[in-house]
């Protein structure tokens, strides 16, 4: 600013010489004269220039410097240099603003502010899915005419916000759990965190279940063996009781032995986060031992079928696709009735290897054939504890199709049977080569 006074104070100076040479050269009115000319092209100058000043301010131009000449273009290089700093600074806060609502937006927790008043400010993609709201047409909308939860508006209206709120019966189907917190911050502000843990919530369900359900295989067995070792230790038996109690409480030794064994087969395939192997499975000897298996537990009560290509293969890892496949063959035969059927199919279609399993038994009601891989789930509960199940099998079946990508499909009626069937992709289905003669 010092140098735009000078070249004034310079501007000032060399005119009034001018006007002093001109007034010693011709006469002191001429002098005047030019002198008024002068001061008025320069007022002319000054105006058209302050109003063109005026206008840049208002609505400033990021291109070009404005041509002037003197001291209005030093003036106009100078602001051009300041507002484009400020832009410059503008595009940055913008930038900043812009990342932080794109990271908010990208945040699985759903994010709502609010105002001193209650009302909101402003409020991410996931928030609007957790309360049924809409960031702009619920613009500074008081959130309790909204979210009118009675427990939210309590928890709101309550300023004690140490603890989370725990919402049920929220998002569209009125399904979903939600954890929610407030925070307080600024001038009396609000931010809303809100989190869906209806998936927590229904695992943590299940490990309920799940242990409410392993307590309860496991009682029923230990309160027959406590019962018998009673009866053997106080009361006097003959031979053959002492045999036959005996013989029971094996059973149910065994029993509990197949629950824990289940069990440990579930706990490793579930704690094992590395894919199988690509490894060719013999599958000729899989059918071999599923068919003398399956002849050990029938004891000729059941006509059994085995129709398998067996130069039909696929990768993976053996134990694993022997105990799914067991499972099902073993189910196959405990609820199928003596002189009834059961079919064993492996075969090719469509360029994927397929597993069946088909039993003219009891069959399973269209209501609980979603619900027959959960654990320790029994369509007939007595009837599975008389032949032995431990509720556990289809469960493995699961766990071992998943981690091959195969997949199962069910089709049953009541009172005709069932048919369980295995589809593996067509990347783990091979063929192996004939033995040479």
């Amino acid at each position: 600013m010092n140098i735009i006074w000078a070249r004034s104070i310079v501007s000032v100076v060399l005119l009034a010489v001018l006007c002093a040479v001109v007034g010693a050269l011709v006469n002191i009115k001429a002098a005047l004269v030019l002198a008024i000319v002068m001061l008025l092209a320069q007022s002319t100058f000054s105006t058209f220039h302050k109003q063109r000043l005026w206008r840049l301010l208002d609505a400033p131009v990021y291109g070009e410097v404005p041509s002037a000449p003197g001291i209005w273009g030093e003036i106009y290089y100078r602001l051009h240099k300041l507002a484009k700093r400020w832009h410059a600074q503008v595009r940055q806060v913008e930038q900043q603003h812009s990342r932080f609502i794109q990271a908010i937006q990208a945040s699985p927790n759903g994010v709502a502010m609010l105002d001193d008043h209650d009302q909101i400010e402003w409020c991410n993609a996931i928030s609007e899915s957790h309360f049924g709201l809409d960031a702009k047409r619920d613009l500074r909308q008081h959130i309790t005419h909204l979210v009118r939860h009675p427990d939210f508006v309590r928890y709101l209206n309550s300023h004690r916000y140490e603890e989370m709120l725990i919402m049920r019966g929220m998002g569209d189907k009125r399904q979903n759990v939600l954890s929610v917190q407030v925070f307080p911050y600024g001038e009396n502000r609000k931010l809303v965190l809100s989190q869906d843990i209806t998936e927590l919530e229904r695992t943590d369900a299940m490990r309920r279940d799940f242990v409410a359900n392993v307590s309860h295989e496991l009682k029923t067995p230990l309160t027959v063996l406590s019962g018998f070792l009673e009866t053997m230790r106080e009361l006097p038996l003959s031979e053959a009781e002492r045999s036959r109690y005996l013989e029971l409480m094996e059973q149910q030794a065994s029993r509990m032995r197949h629950i824990v064994s289940d069990l440990l087969v579930l706990a490793k395939l579930e704690g094992d986060n590395k894919p199988p192997s690509d490894q060719m499975i013999d599958m000729r000897a899989v059918l071999r031992h599923l068919r003398d298996d399956a002849q050990s537990l029938s004891s000729d009560h059941h006509r059994i079928v085995f129709d398998a290509d067996e130069g039909l293969t696929v990768t993976g890892v053996e134990t694993e696709i022997l105990s799914a496949l067991g499972n099902l063959v073993t189910n196959a035969i405990r609820y199928t009735p003596d002189g009834g059927a059961i079919k064993v199919h492996w075969h090719a279609q469509g360029g994927h290897a397929v597993f069946s399993v088909t039993d003219s038994g009891l069959g399973i009601p269209a209501a609980d054939i979603p619900r027959l891989t959960e654990r320790f789930y029994r369509v007939d509960r007595s009837r599975s504890r008389d032949t032995g199940g431990t509720g556990l099998g289809l469960a493995i079946v699961k766990h071992v199709l998943q981690r091959h990508d195969a997949q199962l499909d069910v089709k049953s009626e009541e009172g005709r049977g069932s048919t369980f069937t295995v589809r593996f992709p067509v990347y783990r289905t091979a063929r192996r080569q004939p033995a040479p003669v």
